[in-house]
């Protein structure tokens, strides 16, 4: 159940394999590096605008004993709703639906259900979740609060990284950004205390209506001798068409409490 749960929060939180593909830049130095301010305007301006957004993807999770394909029906409203069914072979196996409020989903398999708040999700991911990180994450930005007073950059293999200026003991983290279209290629976090961490790959960036959204993302967590790989494969995008979110927990279903 964990595991499940932990697969839902990330593919509907989220968004790489393999990174196929992703385009080398050349040309940027630190002779000729944007200054820290205009680097992180450009980031927030590249965030997609969109009323709504739905998307056929792919994800593919592995915990180094076994290994499992679904395919994904993601919608989303921006900054009001995402909604998530996965099925494998034409049947449902799950749906999700999160709101700024609220996870609620339900397993067809196991007749169980879940509606609660961010805490326990975000314990199991290492770090902070809420509904905006978590579609950051689907829309490849970053999901922290990045300033250049609190933050400095640098240049590495011709791509921008930022960081804190002082790094948290237990919370050490960085985002490195194309400097094409200033979207993430990648971010880590590390918990050392609690022998954690968490990195996002992302590959090329497709383009719709003038924005750019992630073709494919992996992610890689481990906690102790506890590793996991999830890859996210969008299929397709369509943006601003008419969408609904149809969620009910069936009759009959058994709510489950989570526990640490």
């Amino acid at each position: 159940m964990r595991r499940f749960i932990y697969l839902i929060v990330l593919s509907v939180s989220l968004v790489f394999v393999s990174c196929k593909g992703t385009k080398s830049v050349t040309g940027i130095g630190i002779e000729n590096a944007l200054p820290i301010k205009e680097v992180i305007a450009f980031h927030k301006k590249a965030s997609p605008e969109f009323n709504t957004l739905a998307s056929r993807v792919q994800v593919v999770y592995e915990d180094g004993s076994r290994s499992q394909s679904i395919t994904v029906s993601l919608r989303m409203e921006k900054d009001q709703t995402i909604w998530m069914k996965a099925s494998i072979l034409g049947i449902t196996l799950a749906k999700a639906l999160i709101t700024p409020e609220k996870v609620s989903y339900y397993e067809t398999i196991s007749n169980t259900y879940f509606e609660g708040d961010f805490e326990l999700l975000s314990d199991w991911l290492g770090t902070e979740l809420d509904f905006e990180k978590t579609q950051a994450i689907l829309l490849g930005q970053s999901i922290f609060s990045i300033n250049k007073d609190q933050y400095k950059m640098s240049v590495v293999q011709s791509k921008y990284k930022l960081e804190p200026r002082k790094q948290p003991l237990n919370f050490i983290h960085s985002i490195f950004l194309n400097p094409e279209n200033y979207k993430i290629v990648s971010g880590s976090l590390s918990q050392p205390n609690d022998d954690r961490l968490l990195s996002l790959r992302y590959g090329d960036y497709q383009q719709v209506e003038g924005s750019y959204y992630p073709s494919d993302i992996l992610i890689d967590a481990s906690q102790k001798d506890e590793k996991t790989k999830i890859s996210v494969i969008y299929k397709s995008i369509d943006v601003n068409a008419p969408v609904s979110f149809p969620f009910s927990i069936p009759s009959g279903f058994e709510q489950i409490r989570l526990s640490k």
